[in-house]
Formats: C-alpha cells, sequence, structure tokens
C-alpha cells in the first residue's frame, strides 16, 4: 500500500521560508512523478509544482521563482522550499504521487493526474 507523509508545515511571517517534505512508503515504482498540490478554504485544489524521477519539473506561475522543487530517489522522499512567503501561499498542502508514466513524462499539473495523496500539511503565513 503506497502511503506519503507530509511534514513540515506551520506558522510563518510574509517572507519567511519554510520547507516541507514527503516521505513515501510502499513505492516500487521506478517512474513516477511526486508534487505539491495546496488547498484554501472555500478554494479548489492547485498545483504548485511536481517533479519525476528524470528530474523534469514545472511549478505554477505563482510560485515559479520563490519555491524549489527536489526528489530524493533513493530515500522515496519529496521535498518543497519555500521561500519569500506570502499571505496567499496560506493553504493546506497535499503531497501526491502517480506512477508508471512514459519514459520522462510529467503529467499535468493537475490533481486528477494524482493517484495517491498525503493527509496534508498546514501552512499559514501572517504577521
Amino acid at each position: 500500500e503506497v502511503r506519503l507523509v507530509e511534514s513540515g508545515g506551520g506558522l510563518v511571517q510574509p517572507g519567511g521560508s519554510l520547507r516541507l517534505s514527503c516521505a513515501a512508503s510502499g513505492f516500487t515504482f521506478n517512474r513516477y512523478a511526486m508534487g505539491w498540490f495546496r488547498q484554501a478554504p472555500g478554494k479548489g485544489r492547485e498545483g504548485v509544482a511536481h517533479i519525476n524521477t528524470f528530474g523534469s519539473f514545472q511549478f505554477a506561475d505563482s510560485v515559479n521563482g520563490r519555491f524549489t522543487i527536489s526528489l530524493d530517489n533513493a530515500k522515496n522522499t519529496l521535498y518543497l522550499q519555500m521561500n519569500s512567503l506570502k499571505p496567499e501561499d496560506t493553504a493546506m498542502y497535499f503531497c501526491a504521487a502517480t506512477a508508471r508514466l512514459a519514459y520522462n513524462y510529467l503529467p499535468p499539473l493537475n490533481a486528477v493526474a494524482y493517484n495517491y495523496w498525503g493527509q496534508g500539511t498546514q501552512v499559514t503565513v501572517s504577521s
């Protein structure tokens, strides 16, 4: 059974930084993508960033230049480094994964493209 567990969320002031981690277990796939999505109260789930096992990645325009994503294949752990945080970044952040991908394929940065989900970690940006 695939399990994704997020950590690293919290309260931070505007302009601050946080690093989210997502540990995957039960993962036996060798071609997969993992990503971060977020959902603010009253809003839909939006893609933040994702990366595949070949290192191809994509960011949402709203976070490009402020966030970085990395994947430790050996540890099956995904990271999201968030810098210059803004109040509008406040949301529940979810880790997601999808597997059995074609060579160097990166799916759309869309929740429907992902099969496995974590429970989420809250990020609050406020002074």
